[in-house]
């Protein structure tokens, strides 16, 4: 075992931070002192706080500096494995095939179609590209030209108009999600004067060509509150208000179904949702499907003269179908009270999503947390797709046309990287479409299982674990467990190029299904939220208990991940088991939750009291405060931590990160290292351009194997 060469040198201290204090707004008569509030600064531009910031950055640098012949060699390993020059599986859509494809040593993709003929299909248009072979190609987007000179750059979204002839495209230059309109004539190149700025990436066109629909975002909360439609070739300051939503716990987005007979407004809560639909060809009126009712929830879609509509909505005697089911309506439907059952709802079988074809339904279902395709019939018989692996991950893939007999679907799992299949579901043929190309990877050198802990209240939690092949359970192995449990976000068994350098250098990779997500059905995610949050945290503590108690990990060796809300679980249980594990990787963190969901001016405030509650009722407001990581730092020793943020994130605000970390300098009675990196041109999701983020990832894995006495380990071959 190495010895860990990072040190607890002298970290960046806020300035005057004992001078700054700051009363929170709290509620209830509560009073609560804030020394790091000073952090906060919504336009990015305070001098004090980049220097603190990037003081931070250099204090990272330093630390790290020893440890940069590991990130290198890391990094060389899972660049490695990439097929540089890789594309996607091509779909049909109007006459043309549309595919994105990479180009060795470049970041972004180049997206493009090719025109149908005889002898075009996905296969043969794999084999071209494979081959360098980009004749008879049609370039969209090339995006590496687009993010030339550029720090960050992100397209959200892209649409074709109904003619073929006119892409409409959103892209992002800071990662704040705000994203700018911009279109091309596909047949001359020409770029349209015509922009559209403070919008989501959320585009569609109009039967005519000529008429663009895009969701408006409030430029203080970022919040989706108006629909909007922009004639092509008048001023932006002339678009059309379509809709504009009154409630700020709602998100909008829309979309065109199935058939294309209409453009659809989805509005949604955490616990309610509402559908409203006008004509694409005439898309003046929208009338409603069913009103919004607070705990009934609904998605929709239509094709062959009805709707199909996911819900949870209550059965006639008031049972709620918590699992959700599938309805019928008519097409002028207005009313719940026009649906007819389809598929009805179970306790065991949780229905996540659905496609609609000429004679049959595909549905996406979750039991005993695994997924599973179903394919309905119009006969009423079912079967199911198959798969071979006790943990794995299998969904609906890109199935651009309905009048087929064929249907695509993607499979992976920790030891199988994705894949895309077609079954014909008329003779049970099936089609491997591609696989993701992993150079130098063979799957039968790893080994999955999926094994249960019991929590401590009694409920079983499924956890997903790989390893590579002659592993021995001995307890003496360094484990990395990974979490999430909110917004009912199921965090499915999946292959990752970059853990494959971890198993090969003996660690176990576990996936912990904790309550918050809905790999147990609906019931699970219930269970994992609001006043039921803290089950989130003790699951996770629970299930790390019971791989060290098996033998997949020695006490001492134990690092976690989570980002985001999977940050928050990685400060709850530094607070509540700081103990129990060696290093935590920390991305992105929700960790100041009170003070956050307290301000409505915060970007995904106001959606969100139906996840964590409003802390304006007192109730949530004590519970919140009991397990918010930053409010309950204390002095204490807690383990090795690599915290990551970005500048300009828009979901998780980077002072929240900022604070945390500042506070914890200062209480932190232990000698483990804490390492702070700000992305300065980085949002929520990290750098743009696919190599970025796996320097990224190299980087912090490095910290974590040389806190594990990993750094100097050689990988297996």
């Amino acid at each position: 075992m190495s010895v860990p060469t990072t040190t607890h040198a002298a970290a960046p201290v806020p300035p005057d931070a004992e001078q700054r204090p700051h009363t929170v707004k709290a509620p209830h008569g509560a009073t609560r002192e804030d020394a790091y509030y000073w952090l906060r600064d919504d336009k990015r531009q305070d001098p004090a706080v980049l220097a603190y910031l990037n003081a931070e950055n250099a204090y990272a640098d330093a630390m790290l500096a020893p440890l940069k012949p590991v990130e290198n060699t890391l990094y060389d390993e899972i660049v490695g494995r990439i097929q540089q020059d890789d594309s996607s599986v091509p779909y049909r859509d109007r006459g043309y095939w549309y595919y994105s494809r990479y180009e060795t040593g470049k970041d972004y993709p180049v997206h493009a179609r090719r025109a149908d003929g005889v002898g075009i299909d996905a296969l043969s248009i794999q084999a071209a590209n494979a081959r360098g072979d980009f004749s008879g190609e049609q370039v969209l987007l090339d995006v590496n030209a687009l993010a030339e000179g550029k720090d960050y750059y992100a397209v959200g979204d892209w649409d074709v108009s109904r003619d073929n002839r006119i892409l409409a495209y959103a892209d992002d230059t800071n990662g704040r999600r705000q994203y700018t309109v911009r279109f091309k004539n596909l047949e001359t190149g020409e770029v349209y004067p015509d922009v559209i700025t403070g919008v989501s990436a959320n585009l569609v066109w109009a039967d005519d060509n000529r008429t663009l629909f895009y969701v408006e975002n409030d430029p203080e909360t970022l919040l989706t509150v108006r629909v909007k439609k922009h004639v092509l070739g008048t001023p932006a300051t002339d678009d059309v208000l379509v809709y504009e939503e009154k409630d700020d716990s709602f998100y909008l987005g829309i979309d065109r179904t199935r058939d294309d007979r209409y453009i659809v407004i989805g509005i949604g809560s955490t616990v309610s949702s509402e559908t409203r639909y006008a004509p694409a060809d005439n898309p003046e009126t929208f009338a409603v499907l069913a009103p919004r009712a607070r705990d009934v929830e609904y998605d929709a879609d239509h094709y062959s003269g009805r709707w199909v509509i996911r819900t949870n909505a209550p059965a006639a005697d008031g049972v709620p179908a918590t699992n959700f089911k599938l309805v019928t309506a008519p097409s002028g439907a207005t009313s719940r009270r026009q649906w007819t059952d389809l598929v009805p709802h179970r306790d065991d079988v949780y229905i996540e999503g659905f496609e609609l074809f000429d004679g049959f339904t595909a549905i996406e279902e979750r039991a005993e947390a695994l997924t599973r395709v179903r394919v309905l019939k119009s006969d009423g018989s079912d079967e199911f797709v198959q798969a071979d692996e006790p943990a794995y991950a299998m969904g609906l893939a890109v199935n651009s046309e309905p009048d087929t007999a064929w249907l695509r679907y993607g499979y992976t799992s920790l030891t199988t990287p994705a894949t895309t299949f077609e079954v014909n579901t008329k003779t049970g043929e099936r089609r491997q479409l591609k696989q993701q190309a992993v150079i130098g990877y063979e799957p039968s050198n790893y080994v999955t299982e999926r094994v249960w802990t019991t929590a401590r209240d009694g409920k079983r939690i499924p956890v997903s674990l790989v390893y590579r092949k002659g592993f021995q359970k001995d307890g003496t192995a360094a484990l990395l467990q990974y979490g999430y449990g909110s917004y009912g976000a199921s965090m499915d068994p999946g292959f990752s190029v970059t853990n494959v350098s971890l198993l090969d250098r003996g660690m176990v990779y576990a996936i912990a299904h904790i309550r918050g997500g809905e790999e147990m059905g609906r019931a699970w995610y219930d269970d994992g939220k609001l006043l039921n949050k803290i089950n989130t945290f003790t699951d996770f503590i629970d299930v790390t208990d019971d791989l060290v108690r098996r033998g997949y990990a020695a006490p001492d060796r134990v690092a976690a991940y989570g980002g985001s809300a999977g940050g928050l679980l990685m400060g709850a249980i530094s607070n509540m088991a700081p103990e129990k594990y060696r290093v935590i990787l920390s991305q992105v963190p929700f960790v100041d939750v009170v003070t956050t969901m307290l301000d409505p001016s915060i970007p995904l405030t106001t959606n969100e009291y139906d996840e964590w509650g409003n802390p304006e009722d007192k109730r949530y407001y004590d519970y919140i405060l009991g397990y918010s990581p930053y409010d309950n730092l204390e002095a204490k020793a807690y383990p090795a931590m690599f915290v990551g943020t970005g500048l300009w994130d828009s979901q998780v605000q980077y002072w929240e990160p900022a604070k945390y970390v500042a506070k914890l300098r200062d209480l932190d009675t232990g000698t483990h290292p804490v390492v702070f990196r700000t992305n300065m041109e980085a949002g929520h999701g990290g750098k743009s351009g696919r190599f970025r983020r796996y320097r990224e990832s190299a980087e912090m894995y490095a910290f974590m194997l040389d806190q594990l006495g990993l750094g100097t380990a050689q990988p297996a071959r």
